[in-house]
């Protein structure tokens, strides 16, 4: 059984030669926000969701990018908006957002 029923897990890779890196699109603030709102909806932690950084996962052009496994399910988000509905839409009722997919 895994400690977590899903671990999200955020690219924040930035790249020095200035090519496409999720940074370039906010990905900390956007990590930052996610594991707030999941501690303040009360499904952070042991059992429940845990959000980390990753450095790159190699898909610079899709970028920002969101993993969610066990699912391995890998997202992109344009605002606050789409984090909201992956939250509740992935995180809490265990649905795909598919619009978000990559």
């Amino acid at each position: 059984m895994s400690v977590y029923s899903h671990h999200v897990f955020f690219c924040t890779n930035t790249r020095d030669d200035g090519e496409q890196c999720c940074s370039q699109f906010g990905s900390e603030a956007a990590r930052d926000y996610v594991k707030k709102r999941c501690k303040e909806l009360g499904i952070h932690g042991h059992g429940q969701v845990r959000v980390n950084t990753a450095g790159c996962m190699d898909r610079c052009d899709r970028g920002p990018v969101i993993v969610i496994y066990p699912e391995g399910v890998w997202y992109t988000f344009v605002d606050r908006e789409d984090l909201d509905e992956i939250i509740e839409r992935h995180l809490r009722m265990g649905e795909v957002v598919d619009r978000l997919k990559i």
